[in-house]
């Protein structure tokens, strides 16, 4: 039974960084592909960020690029999403997502597919 357990969200000001983490388990961490999605209040589900399998590439939406980075640490079955020069429609639940491909093709698409937590809450105030 696959888990993912994400944690590292609150509440931060306008210019603060936070990091967040996903633990996983139930299936062989390494063998996939892992992602970030974010849904804000009254919006739909939105790509933030993923990372391949061995971590080697990555893929972001304009949205974020330049101030978040998303890695992986296979050893340790997580993967991570820093998040530096937050803004106020940076406010969401934050959802870690494990694909069933190892590549990010399926993100590169713009599928959402495979494994879901339950969401780490991130409020940046103005």
């Amino acid at each position: 039974q696959v888990q993912l357990v994400e944690s590292g969200g609150g509440l931060v000001q306008a210019g603060g960084s936070l990091r967040l983490s996903c633990a996983a388990s139930g299936r062989t961490f390494s063998s996939y592909a892992m992602g970030w999605f974010r849904q804000a209040p009254g919006q739909e589900r939105e790509f933030v960020a993923a990372v391949d399998w061995s971590g080697d590439s990555t893929y972001y939406a304009d949205s974020v690029k330049g101030r978040f980075t998303i890695s992986r640490d296979n050893a340790e079955n997580t993967v991570y999403l820093q998040m530096n020069s937050l803004k106020p429609e940076d406010t969401a639940v934050y959802y870690c997502n494990q694909d069933l491909a190892a590549n990010l093709n399926t993100y590169y698409r713009g599928w959402a597919r495979g494994y879901w937590g339950k969401g780490t809450l991130v409020t940046v105030s103005s």
